[in-house]
């Protein structure tokens, strides 16, 4: 009888525990546009723009912090400018998987601040290797930083910045330095159920 009282304590606490973490955990989709470039290139770029659309799971540790976990397909890259290749767009597709945790306050106002990878889907730039798969590597990684409003609804606006902490380009080269990175801001639209 004893153990039959301690297994249904177990139950009732457990049942409890996991109702309530799921009470915290939430989901949305997330859409937006891109601005990219690349930085400590020693050629000239410009911005190129792109979108990423993709999902969001948020776990709340309290009623003000959160983490949150992105899944999106981003593009990315920049435009040559000068030289044999002006006007050429540099295209670079991403899965992009930032790990943020999330500062909202009371009246909606957030920062969030943590760390990106993006695996590469596709890309498309022929003008240097001649070969699309031996331009850029395989994985991305940086930081990202951002502030937003997300309304009591659920529906949200926000801002991030991206800086790429890895080298992008797997081609070597003597004239030009090809160990640059990628650097994004985004304005997205979201909404968390």
């Amino acid at each position: 009888m004893k153990n039959l009282f301690l297994l249904c304590i177990v139950l009732v606490s457990s049942t409890a525990f996991s109702q309530s973490l799921f009470e915290r955990l939430h989901f949305g989709l997330k859409a937006g546009a891109n601005y990219s470039d690349f930085y400590n290139t020693n050629f000239e770029t410009e911005g190129l723009p792109g979108f990423h659309a993709g999902a969001i799971v948020t776990f709340d540790i309290n009623q003000n912090w959160s983490i949150q976990e992105d899944f999106l397909y981003s593009t990315q890259g920049a435009k040559l400018k000068g030289g044999f290749s002006d006007g050429k767009d540099i295209e670079l597709s991403y899965i992009s998987v930032p790990i943020v945790v999330k500062y909202k306050t009371n009246f909606g106002l957030y920062f969030e601040a943590g760390p990106q990878v993006g695996i590469l889907a596709s890309q498309d730039f022929k003008e240097i290797t001649n070969n699309d798969a031996d331009f850029a590597e395989k994985i991305d990684g940086g930081m990202v930083g951002g502030i937003g409003y997300q309304f009591s609804n659920g529906l949200g606006i926000g801002a991030r910045y991206y800086m790429g902490l890895t080298d992008l380009s797997k081609t070597k080269s003597t004239t030009i330095n090809t160990d640059f990175q990628n650097h994004m801001s985004q304005v997205s639209l979201f909404y968390i159920f």
